[in-house]
């Protein structure tokens, strides 16, 4: 079994909390949303969404790389939709993905075998989809939705 870096949480006040990647990356400060927190960083949730966001980015950059199509310009964006459990807790119930490709997907050859796997590479969505569903769209620089509708799928 691989085991990833170990990441250090220390509580810096409020609900701020330094995360320390050390030594793979530099250090980030989270924070709660205000009114709870001062919002002086990304809150958890936004944390959560990125690191879905961002496998799901590399692994399409993996399956582009992987059919040696250029993936210039390729953005992912996150959001995620809360809603209160039968207790009444605050919980994530969706995650929406959206990448738009930096080129018309008329110009990426075998865009359809690569729009079919490259979910399948990613680690964190495959393993958050068990229990959150994830909504992911693909889109071309003109704005061309070539995968996805927007829908949670699990």
């Amino acid at each position: 079994m691989n085991q990833e870096p170990g990441i250090t949480l220390t509580h810096q006040g409020g609900y701020r909390f330094l995360i320390d990647f050390a030594p793979a990356a530099a250090s980030l400060l989270a924070d709660e949303a205000a009114p709870l927190g001062e919002g002086v960083g990304p809150t958890p949730g936004q944390l959560f969404a990125a690191a879905v966001a961002n496998c799901l980015g590399a692994s399409l950059l993996f399956a582009l790389k992987k059919f040696k199509q250029d993936p210039s310009g390729l953005r992912a964006a996150a959001t995620i939709r809360t809603g209160r459990n039968a207790e009444n807790r605050l919980r994530v119930e969706e995650i929406r993905v959206d990448i738009a490709l930096g080129r018309p997907g008329g110009e990426i050859e075998h865009l359809a075998r690569i729009l079919d796997q490259f979910e399948n590479f990613c680690t964190v969505s495959q393993s958050v989809r068990a229990g959150i569903p994830i909504a992911v769209t693909v889109t071309d620089v003109g704005g061309i939705t070539l995968k996805g509708d927007g829908r949670a799928a699990r």
